[in-house]
């Protein structure tokens, strides 16, 4: 009789029109780290959410050390020793680090707040996991790969016993992954048991003992990972071979469709600091260029600056031959310009609208779907909606009037990616375009985005994933504090050289 830590017998979990998890079984040993790895909608969020209390299965039962348990709520799971990290963090934007870690389990004496004891204690595990987080910064001015650690930070804190790590490294760094991987492997060693749900193969490969796949809400079977392949996991995911290499022809670049004039962009987190400085680059049609640099290094202010999300502090803009420095958002989409965001939840989407409605987000008022008195043509958004998700196989349990917010992150992030490519844009900003998604899909974005450069458009990307650098662009600029500190060419460098660019180590 194996001694297992967690067990989810038989558990089938469904929503309106959709069986999320169809009899699934998950065995979880003591001191393990088990991944759990399918595409996107397989179920694997779901089945964590079962297990954290945040759903309650229809059928099928959970034991923890031997003994079966009811999870009713969160606050369950935490007595039973079960912590989770959401994909989408759970924490309050406008608290510091330290009240995020102590909410719900505040320190009090005589029902006053004791946040000095508090406080040692979260130094102490920060120093102890090297998760080096600043106990007094506010949350929305730290960058996501802080606010990950915040959210292990509360596991710890809590001293949850079961890991569950849900897409945990879809927002991080390669260095910020790699550090991860370490602070897993050290939690796994002193006894925890860890659930890592994943899509991405080669980190499965490193980290994880065993790995359980799931595929369109059933269970297709669990692997030792010392005896397995990436190639084998992929195709017990995907149910086919997957390409890991974009297959594109050499970039044949012409006219200038955006020229950036050493654009200047204020810090938000530190008032006297610019977050972008004096930058300029120009991007053409049919090229793919993209801007690699450690996260919080100046991109994603420098993608404001350029959207319209952030004004400018000085330099100018030019698209299409146009200034439109000053222009509104609005209008830089109908000149052609789309904007896949960093956070889908922030700038994508309407979580609350349904999934037709946010495919046309941006082009309602145009007259395929407004008619000449205002008033929207339904049946067009349908029939729109239904092509786009047809597509780009988006997944959702009630098809085009699913909510958004029911979906999972995976579909989200194709149904922005389906708006804003087939608008046709004569430049593309994709921001960690393929965040949070499987192989699968990934294969079929980045041959989109591959297509969408061959017609003659311009592709700005901006990717924290070296290997998605590697393969898609056709020139790489450097961002480091805020200014491009080197332009590389794919074909003739390493990720070696590229990381010490990153890092500061060396400048052009």
């Amino acid at each position: 009789m194996e001694n297992y830590a967690i067990e989810m017998l038989n558990i089938t979990k469904r929503f309106p029109g959709i069986i999320a998890n169809d009899n699934i079984t998950l065995q979880l040993r003591k001191g393990e780290i088990h991944a759990l790895l399918g595409e996107n909608g397989a179920g694997k969020s779901t089945l964590m959410s079962v297990l954290f209390g945040l759903y309650q299965p229809e059928e099928g039962v959970i034991k923890k050390d031997g003994k079966v348990v009811k999870i009713n709520d969160p606050n369950d799971a935490n007595r039973l020793g079960i912590g989770m990290v959401h994909q989408h963090f759970k924490l309050v934007e406008c608290f510091s680090v330290l009240d995020n870690i102590i909410l719900g389990v505040e320190p009090n004496t005589a029902g006053f707040l004791q946040k000095k004891e508090a406080r040692e204690k979260v130094v102490a595990l920060s120093e102890k996991y090297g998760l080096q987080v600043d106990p007094d910064a506010v949350i929305e001015d730290i960058t996501v790969g802080m606010q990950q650690r915040t959210e292990i930070l509360k596991m710890l804190y809590r001293e949850n016993e079961i890991l569950i790590f849900d897409e945990p490294t879809a927002v991080l760094t390669p260095q910020e992954i790699e550090e991860l991987m370490q602070i897993m492997k050290g939690l796994a060693k002193e006894g925890k048991s860890i659930l890592f749900i994943s899509h991405k193969l080669n980190e499965i490969m490193e980290v994880a003992d065993r790995c359980t796949v799931l595929r369109k809400g059933k269970y297709i079977g669990t692997v030792e990972i010392a005896g397995t392949t990436k190639e084998e996991l992929s195709r017990m995911m995907v149910g086919r071979d997957v390409e890991f290499v974009v297959p594109k022809d050499p970039a044949k670049p012409t006219d200038v469709v955006l020229d950036v004039q050493g654009i200047t962009v204020a810090s938000k987190s530190h008032k006297h600091k610019n977050a972008v400085n004096n930058v300029s680059f120009q991007v053409r049609k049919g090229e793919i260029v993209c801007i690699a640099g450690i996260d919080g290094n100046g991109q994603t202010e420098l993608v404001y600056g350029i959207s319209g999300l952030e004004p400018l502090k000085g330099g100018r803009i030019e698209f299409l031959g146009q200034d439109i420095t000053k222009m509104p958002i609005r209008k830089r989409s109908t000149m052609g310009m789309s904007h896949i965001p960093e956070d889908r939840h922030k700038h994508g989407l309407v979580l609350d609208y349904t999934l037709e409605n946010n495919i046309v987000l941006q082009r309602y008022f145009e007259p395929e779907f407004t008619n000449a008195a205002g008033f929207l043509r339904k049946d067009n958004i349908r029939k729109y909606a239904e092509r786009l998700i047809d597509e780009y196989d988006v997944r959702s349990g009630q098809g085009p009037i699913t909510p958004a917010r029911a979906m999972s992150g995976g579909n989200q992030q194709k149904a922005i990616i389906a708006r804003e490519i087939d608008k046709d844009p004569k430049l593309l900003i994709a921001v960690q375009p393929t965040r949070g998604l499987d192989v699968g899909a990934i294969e079929f974005i980045h041959k989109q985005i591959v297509k969408h450069r061959d017609a003659g458009n311009a592709v700005l990307l901006v990717s924290l994933e070296l290997e998605e650098v590697m393969s898609l662009s056709d020139r790489i600029l450097v961002m480091y504090e805020g200014e491009i500190v080197g332009e590389l060419d794919p074909k003739k460098t390493t990720v070696e050289e590229m990381g010490l660019y990153m890092a500061g180590a060396k400048r052009q």
